[in-house]
């Protein structure tokens, strides 16, 4: 049983609470796949030949949560978190692990750019837009898309659980 509390999304709410707590709980389920975890499981490559890690994931998706929230709605200039030198539109940051890389470091970053997502979010309506390929896009398709991200990242994320120690439906 998990220590973590992943509400189930209210199945008659308005949209845009129906695509907050959709988000929200895309996000807890990969914390829940993460929980339990030592540093060593979890930058282990276990899924070969991918070299894919749940650390990696979870620094990954900081990196998104900062692209889509900070950079293409806020349009602020968020550096990479991870590899400040990379390009900031580049598709696969963040999955590198460094040597000396904790978890809870990745969590830590994470869990702060997902209280900063929700703060340049706030007192925005799902019509306000950003900026992403020269167009304008809007809250209401960043919700959507990451909740795509999540949804096919925490697949990843089953996979790699089980490999590591066989904890599967979380």
């Amino acid at each position: 049983m998990s220590a973590i509390d992943r509400p189930m999304p209210p199945l008659n709410a308005g949209e845009r609470t129906t695509l907050e707590s959709w988000l929200d709980f895309h996000r807890t389920t990969l914390a829940m796949k993460c929980e339990g975890l030592d540093d060593e499981q979890a930058a282990e490559v276990s899924v070969p030949p991918s070299d894919f890690t749940l650390t990696g994931l979870v620094q990954h998706m900081a990196e998104v949560e900062r692209n889509w929230f900070r950079r293409v709605f806020a349009g602020e200039q968020a550096p990479p978190i991870y590899d400040p030198q990379a390009d900031p539109d580049a598709p696969d940051g963040g999955f590198d692990v460094a040597e000396g890389a904790t978890l809870s470091d990745a969590l830590a970053t994470w869990q702060a750019e997902i209280a900063r997502a929700r703060e340049n979010c706030a007192e925005h309506a799902l019509t306000d837009t950003g900026r992403f390929m020269e167009q304008d896009v809007n809250l209401r398709w960043i919700y959507v898309h990451m909740i795509e991200e999540y949804a096919r990242h925490n697949g990843h994320a089953d996979l790699v659980r089980e490999c590591i120690d066989g904890t599967t439906g979380v």
